[in-house]
């Protein structure tokens, strides 16, 4: 195997381990969510998204990025907490083709109670990573991130 075979096939490794520990913790995630909060991973992700919003809203194509699901799979998600009263759709009064997305007063109740039911399971699901060897250097580098500035 030459040089260049050598640094493919590291690169391969590393994506398979990356994608080991997001699959260990999102199951972890999924797991209590459901257990504890009743929602699933990607719905939390979305009240989360919007309650970082500092009491705005986001567009539908924010929510997507925010969430990686494509613009099809955004709107039946929003349709579902929409139908269970945790966020609500108000068009945008300077282009009314645009949609705002943003949580009710419901949607804020269950984000606040499920918040610390993700972070616990995240910190011991990054715990058990850790133990891992294959795992820890990316858990490592997980602890030695900065947070992310964020523009007003």
């Amino acid at each position: 195997m030459g040089i260049a075979d050598d640094a493919v096939e590291i690169r391969a490794q590393g994506w398979r381990t990356l994608a080991a520990l997001y699959g260990s913790i999102e199951s972890d995630l999924e797991r209590a969510l459901q257990a504890e909060a009743r929602l699933s991973v990607v719905e939390y992700t979305v009240l989360d998204a919007l309650g970082r919003q500092d009491g705005w809203h986001m567009r539908m194509q924010q929510l997507a990025r925010a969430t990686a699901l494509s613009p099809s799979a955004t709107t039946r998600l929003v349709n579902r907490l929409e139908d269970r009263a945790l966020l609500t759709r108000v068009l945008c009064a300077d282009d009314r083709r645009g949609v705002y997305t943003e949580l009710t007063a419901a949607g804020k109740a269950l984000l606040e109670e499920a918040r610390p039911v993700h972070d616990r399971a995240l910190e011991e699901s990054l715990t058990t990573a850790e133990s891992l060897p294959e795992l820890a250097p990316l858990v490592e580098a997980i602890h030695r991130l900065e947070p992310v500035a964020t523009t007003a």
